[in-house]
């Protein structure tokens, strides 16, 4: 088959919005990349999957899953084309999350003191104290500068008529940022020369953005405050995640063990003796931090950190506690929040979500079953859901019974066809479903989202799922300037 043939045997399904193809042409932002593919090889392409692959699998970049039988650490998917965002879509993107994130920022201050929005009757009392995420140590905790969301990931995804909704908002570690940008360094090894005629905006900035803000946080104002990344080890799914961002940032990695906490002061040991830490940028849960306080049992967190970062002697990034804004049950009430707080429209609608702890809306979504998803309102990665067109009867009867046991912890959603985009695979050009998590900053100076963002890609046939731990893979994601 000649490259040629590659974009005319490019089969889309008619009732799914293609990022590429519309009308039986594609689409201007992708015509440039289309051009130069049709000028290589197959022969060529297929080398350049092959080097993508080695890239890879040479840097290590891996993910784990903890379910798969075949060992621990996989090498994580990519996919040579990459998605393509104009910069008016771009803009839009921009501006909701932004409104969206000073929402949910001033939504945690307020549930974790004034609670004006339970008071006012926005969001239900129980509701927030049902969360196994609202921490009680939090209320009434002095933030630095009022931030609990310093990092956030916004999971997006396109309905059949090119409509951007907001899936999911990951507050509390979200991952998945050294994806991106490993991703755009293999895509400059793979296609030197497109970026630039693409006039493709850089993503390169996140560690140098995230450093700066960091320092920013220190409680010593000095110029050079020690930063560290708290980890949970090598067997956390994100483990080269984190060894990724701190060595771009030029800061130490460090397990719990690396710290000690004295006279409320959080120390490094090195071998040089303690070091005094300023800012602790942690990837480890809430409830593993600090055995004091939460989990007795966790080897993972610091004894003590809880009463340092009260004293205001250490910063954590992010904040503990943020759990309860990213809990699938609030997410609904986040459109209400915008109106609240900002007294603005959303600019970024949420997906339709029923709420399974109220009757009629429980009554509804078991009768429509098959044309759901359900999902636990507090787990991640794709765990513990159910795709109601894919699922048979016994499971769906099996999953009726554990959502009556606890219809708090789950939400139910239409399936929404997910956009798809052009994939290369087995020398054949095939759309397949994708999502998009954009990376936001919020420091001092206000929220600075990266212009890009992972794109990933459920890369098995009529899929709808797109997390790595659930078979998925990546794609570079460009956003073009103007």
């Amino acid at each position: 088959m000649q490259t040629s043939d590659l974009v005319n045997n490019y089969h889309v399904d008619l009732n799914t919005w293609d990022e590429m193809y519309k009308d039986a042409s594609v689409r201007e932002q992708y015509k440039a990349v289309v051009d130069f593919m049709q000028q290589l090889s197959i022969d060529e392409l297929n080398k350049k999957e092959e080097l993508a692959r080695g890239l890879f699998m040479s840097q290590g970049v891996t993910f784990t899953v903890y379910s798969s039988g075949e060992g621990i650490e996989k090498i994580f998917p990519f996919d040579i084309i990459p998605r393509i965002i104009t910069s008016s879509e771009w803009k839009y993107i921009e501006g909701g999350i932004k409104q969206r994130l000073k929402a949910l920022n001033l939504f945690l201050k307020d549930v974790y003191n004034e609670q004006f929005i339970i008071k006012d009757g926005i969001v239900p009392v129980e509701m927030i104290y049902s969360c196994p995420h609202y921490l009680r140590e939090m209320y009434k905790f002095p933030v630095p500068h009022d931030i609990y969301v310093h990092i956030a990931g916004i999971d997006l995804i396109r309905d059949s008529d090119g409509t951007f909704y907001i899936l999911e908002d990951n507050l509390r570690t979200p991952s998945g940022v050294s994806y991106m940008l490993e991703n755009r360094e293999i895509t400059k090894r793979l296609f030197p020369d497109l970026i630039p005629k693409n006039n493709v905006r850089t993503v390169t900035e996140y560690p140098n953005i995230l450093h700066k803000n960091l320092v920013s946080l220190s409680p010593r104002q000095i110029s050079n405050p020690t930063i560290v990344v708290l980890t949970p080890g090598i067997y956390n799914s994100a483990y080269f995640e984190h060894t990724t961002l701190a060595r771009l940032m030029g800061v130490e990695l460090v397990e719990g063990r690396d710290l000690v906490v004295d006279n409320h002061r959080v120390y490094m040991k090195t071998t040089a003796g303690r070091q005094l830490v300023d800012v602790i940028y942690r990837r480890v849960d809430d409830e593993f931090l600090d055995p004091l306080v939460f989990n007795s049992g966790s080897m993972l967190g610091v004894s003590g950190i809880m009463s340092a970062y009260r004293k205001g002697n250490v910063a954590i990034v992010n904040a503990i506690g943020n759990g309860v804004a990213d809990d699938k049950a609030i997410y609904t009430y986040v459109p209400a929040m915008i109106k609240y707080y900002l007294n603005e429209e959303p600019i970024l609608k949420n997906v339709p979500t029923y709420q399974l702890g109220n009757i009629d809306e429980r009554e509804t979504v078991f009768a429509n079953m098959n044309k759901m998803v359900i999902k636990k309102t507090n787990e991640s990665g794709g765990y513990g859901m159910l795709m109601g067109h894919t699922a048979s009867d016994e499971e769906i009867s099996t999953y009726k019974k554990e959502i009556i046991k606890d219809p708090r912890q789950y939400i139910a959603q239409p399936i929404i066809s997910l956009s798809s985009a052009p994939c290369y695979m087995n020398g054949k050009l095939v759309p397949r479903r994708v999502d998009l998590r954009p990376y936001a900053l919020c420091g001092p100076d206000g929220i600075q989202i990266v212009p890009g963002g992972l794109t990933r890609v459920a890369l098995k046939e009529g899929s709808l799922v797109v997390n790595s731990s659930q078979g998925g893979g990546s794609k570079d994601t460009w956003v073009l300037a103007g």
